[in-house]
């Protein structure tokens, strides 16, 4: 996802911070580092915590340099080879952190800078100790990592719940009343696609037990909404509040998105696909209603259909008129015969033309002609027909009709 997208999600009051454990030895290139230098910060846990006088080495090429962090936290290692590989290692704790091995800037490069990161094996402990302490009943939220995707599909959408549950208590909670909720009654295959293992999907009711450790527990459910006419609707209610409310919907046709809980929304590009990316800045409290309206959805017409299933009724209810009709000359019978394996072809080609037309297989204009023509054959079969009395059907004829 883009910054600009982060930036768009993001709760006017509270951003999410991301894990330094996450940037750990990855190298990035940065505009206010010297060219031909490398700055490595040390740090214990979080962000806050910097690790001053820490022996850092620096492997060029093999060789080593070792260079001791400041206050704060950082070792700075200046004049490399421009294309010398690179790695950086230090030791704090017996823990051994390493870096990525990568290239030394080219000249008129930016400088590299890069984070280690050491568990903080005194903050482990107490969240240890925080978790496995007795649950007490408390509440939960819905954080600000939170949001809701939409992916349109072939006359249906597909809905994605991506829930942060925040405990912002020191121990385990229980919520006073079950966490659950139920996906809109339309729904298809509601399903927990991850969270903690006791988390269910129950037809669509989704449930979430405790007790909820401290911190962030993170919960995605999934399921199928159908939108044959093109249009689609969200109703969704929570049994916590919600930070604010972000929606992110793929683009796909001339699809739409509006809700009286979206304040702004924006389309941008997000990993090589389109998305409307809309946000409400205000707090949706616990049992609140949500509505998402989604319109301009892919689907397809359903005129090739009724059309197909009133030509087959029309000819059905000629079939059984027909084959009530009284018996003729047996020299007249072959005639008939013809006729009516003609009008058979005929409808079975017009069929397969509807068809191909809705699956988009058929050139618009073809489509048009060959219909009429088909269309004014069936007219003169019916005509033909109409006019040679001669009786029922052929006897296998009558008997499928029948």
């Amino acid at each position: 996802m883009t910054a600009l997208a982060l930036a768009l999600l993001a709760s006017p009051a509270v951003e999410a911070q991301p894990d330094p454990r996450q940037m750990s030895g990855i190298p990035r290139p940065d505009g206010q580092q010297a060219p031909r230098s490398v700055s490595v910060r040390v740090i214990r846990g979080a962000m806050t915590n910097n690790v001053a006088g820490q022996p850092v080495d620096l492997l060029v090429n093999g060789a080593t340099r070792t260079v001791r962090t400041g206050e704060d936290g950082r070792a700075q290692f200046d004049d490399l080879t421009p294309g010398a590989t690179l790695k950086a290692v230090t030791v704090v704790d017996g823990q051994r952190l390493e870096s990525q091995e990568f290239p030394a800037p080219a000249a008129g490069q930016p400088g590299i800078r890069l984070l280690l990161v050491a568990i903080d094996k005194d903050a482990a402990a107490r969240d240890a100790a925080a978790v496995s302490a007795p649950a007490v009943v408390g509440e939960v939220a819905i954080g600000s990592r939170s949001r809701i995707v939409v992916e349109p599909g072939d006359e249906s959408v597909r809905v994605f719940y991506l829930l942060e549950l925040v405990n912002s208590a020191a121990t385990p909670v229980n919520t006073a009343a079950p966490f659950m909720f139920s996906t809109p009654t339309e729904a298809q295959g509601t399903a927990v696609m991850e969270g903690p293992p006791e988390a269910t999907a129950n037809g669509t009711t989704v449930r979430v037990p405790g007790p909820f450790p401290p911190g962030a527990t993170f919960l995605q459910v999934g399921y199928a909404l159908p939108a044959p006419s093109g249009a689609a609707e969200i109703v969704q209610t929570f049994p916590a509040a919600l930070d604010h409310l972000p929606v992110m919907v793929k683009k796909a046709g001339d699809v739409r998105l509006s809700s009286p809980q979206i304040d702004r929304q924006q389309e941008m590009p997000l990993e090589g696909d389109a998305y409307i990316v809309g946000v409400g800045d205000h707090q949706i409290p616990a049992g609140e209603t949500i509505t998402l309206s989604l319109t301009g959805l892919p689907h397809h017409s359903a005129a090739p259909r009724w059309i197909a299933l009133s030509i087959a009724a029309a000819i059905g209810l000629a079939g059984f008129w027909a084959a009530r009709r009284p018996h003729e000359a047996a020299s007249r019978g072959d005639e008939r015969r013809t006729l009516i394996a003609r009008r058979e072809k005929l409808f079975q080609e017009l069929v397969r033309l509807e068809v191909d037309a809705r699956r988009g297989k058929a050139d618009s204009s073809r489509h048009a002609r060959r219909r009429e023509e088909i269309i004014g054959a069936l007219e003169h079969v019916y005509g033909a027909l109409d006019t040679d009395d001669t009786g029922p059907e052929p006897a296998d004829r009558a008997g499928r009709a029948a």
